[in-house]
């Protein structure tokens, strides 16, 4: 587990961003992105507390999904991303942890903002594949 963390909102909600490996058996055309399996990818999951938040990655199959400490939480972009998406589930690659590492080799000042160059949200059904979420359960009628 690379890093995560979470924010209260004034609601008593919270929402909770984790950087997680991106799963093998995902989207063979990766969605679009650049990021390939196993490449280190950020999901936000707006839930009623931290453990359903959890709970919600755990029951679409991301099953070694833990909290520990609040290092990286949320930026208020990802907050209001997350929060105008109907599933209040998304995803998309994770920018390098190195400045350095962005392109053209730049560092951090003279790049300039990262965000301006990063890949647009994704619903988290583009993460798993067609057969990875099913959608809501709903009850016996």
């Amino acid at each position: 587990m690379a890093g995560g963390g979470f924010c209260r909102l004034p609601n008593g909600t919270v929402v909770v961003a984790l950087t997680l490996t991106r799963p093998a058996d995902g989207t063979g055309s990766r969605g679009g992105t650049e990021a390939g399996p196993g490449a280190p990818v950020r999901v936000l999951v707006h839930a009623v507390n931290r453990a359903r938040a959890l709970t919600r990655l755990r029951n679409l199959g991301l099953r070694a999904v833990y909290l520990r400490g609040n290092d990286q939480p949320p930026t208020p972009d990802e907050v209001t991303a997350v929060l105008h998406h109907p599933d209040g589930l998304l995803w998309r690659a994770a920018p390098p942890a190195d400045p350095s590492a962005l392109p053209g080799g730049l560092g951090r000042q003279a790049a300039g903002p990262v965000s301006s160059c990063q890949e647009l949200w994704h619903p988290i059904r583009a993460l798993l594949g067609p057969d990875g979420y099913a959608g809501p359960a709903r009850p016996a009628a």
